[in-house]
């Protein structure tokens, strides 16, 4: 309860009206305490200025409690000096005149006090436009509503400026991965040209290569376009992981057989428990990349882990876990700080037989399907991806 209390006190609106209520009780006050205190300066000098004589009665009359006798207001009457500057006028501009300042001076107060974050945030947002993501606001002594407002706010430019770095890191490793087999082909068609080297097949399949190395990467930074926009094209429909990844891992055999590593499938489902909603040619995209990822990066360990099996989560939600395990070196350290970033490695350290994209593409498809996707380490000291998504 004081919880909630505490809560509600913290909102803008509530603070902000008990402010000008309190400023409205305390001018109100400020007006009485003046008007009183100029009724008694008026009384004193009244009553200083009686004859001696009618001081004396007036005191006896007040004394035996008669102030509102015939005899005291005739004495008034008679005495009383009713002009403006002892009118009731006059006390109440007095008050006015003190209250005036005092609102004014705590509505401005209370305004800067309210405004000042607003004030820092107007600024932070200029500096920002201006490409200083440095920028944050301040919250200053501010609480409740203002100190959430400010940290959503400051939030949301540290994404801004995430993804700016990112774009900016997009951009170059995407120069430097396009730089290299356009240079490739551009210096080999001119040796060709020039009749150099010979125009045999050995020498188209190393053009082809590098043609096609071009063509993955477009393809991925298509893909990865699109589902950046919310319009990646999918066709979800039921069904069985188990058949699919089986089938996936069959066609990527002779690769894997090449690499010299031995497959570990666990498909112990039964039918129907590890069928899911998401779009088959997806799904085949996916556990491809993440095979293919392990082939190019961790053949050195003899062995990959496919495994499928279901998890009831607390809300009685029942989920399909797909896990891709391997026995190599683990991702690199720039790698694991944020492994589903796009070219998270640094340019010149990846293999030429990869995009760079590979993870991010998994991440994007595998989100983009309602799924969700994180890394650990396996049980033999590698890699193991574990992608979970609502059983159909």
């Amino acid at each position: 309860m004081a919880r909630r209390l505490n809560h509600t006190i913290d909102r803008i609106w509530v603070r902000f009206g008990l402010w000008i209520a309190a400023t409205s009780l305390c001018s109100i006050a400020l007006m009485a305490a003046s008007m009183l205190l100029f009724s008694e300066l008026r009384y004193r000098d009244f009553y200083n200025g009686l004859p001696l004589a009618i001081r004396e009665e007036l005191d006896e009359l007040r004394a035996n409690a008669q102030d509102n006798s015939p005899r005291v207001r005739q004495i008034y009457s008679q005495y009383g000096n009713d002009d403006l500057l002892f009118g009731e006028r006059w006390p109440l501009g007095i008050g006015l005149a003190l209250c005036l300042p005092f609102g004014l001076a705590v509505g401005f107060w209370v305004s800067r006090r309210i405004t000042r974050p607003l004030t820092s945030m107007v600024e932070a947002a200029q500096r920002v436009g201006e490409g200083d993501y440095s920028a944050r606001a301040l919250a200053g002594k501010t609480h409740g509503e203002m100190i959430e407002m400010i940290g959503a706010f400051n939030h949301m430019i540290d994404s801004v400026q995430a993804l700016e770095e990112e774009r900016r890191a997009t951009a170059a490793s995407i120069s430097h991965e396009l730089r290299t087999p356009l240079a490739v082909l551009q210096a080999r068609l001119s040796a060709l040209c020039d009749g150099v080297i010979a125009a045999d097949a050995h020498e188209f399949q190393t053009l082809l290569a590098q043609v096609e190395h071009l063509g993955r990467m477009v393809a991925d930074l298509h893909t990865l376009s699109m589902a950046d926009a919310g319009q990646l094209s999918l066709h979800l429909q039921r069904l069985d992981l188990n058949a699919l990844a089986a089938e996936t891992v069959e066609q990527l055999r002779p690769q894997l057989q090449k690499s010299g590593m031995a497959v570990d499938l666990r498909l112990p489902l039964e039918e129907g428990l590890a069928d899911i909603r998401a779009d088959r040619d997806r799904m085949r995209q996916i556990i491809s990349n993440l095979v293919g990822n392990a082939i190019r990066h961790a053949a050195q360990g003899g062995w990959l882990g496919l495994e499928i099996r279901a998890e009831a989560s607390d809300d009685g939600r029942t989920w399909v876990l797909l896990c891709i395990s391997d026995a190599g070196p683990g991702l690199p350290d720039e790698v694991r700080r944020q492994p589903f970033q796009r070219f998270a490695q640094a340019p010149g350290k990846r293999r030429r037989e990869g995009s760079g994209l590979g993870l991010s593409i998994v991440r994007a498809l595998t989100e983009a399907q309602g799924g969700t996707v994180r890394f650990d380490t396996s049980e033999r000291g590698g890699t193991r991806f574990t992608l979970r998504f609502a059983q159909a």
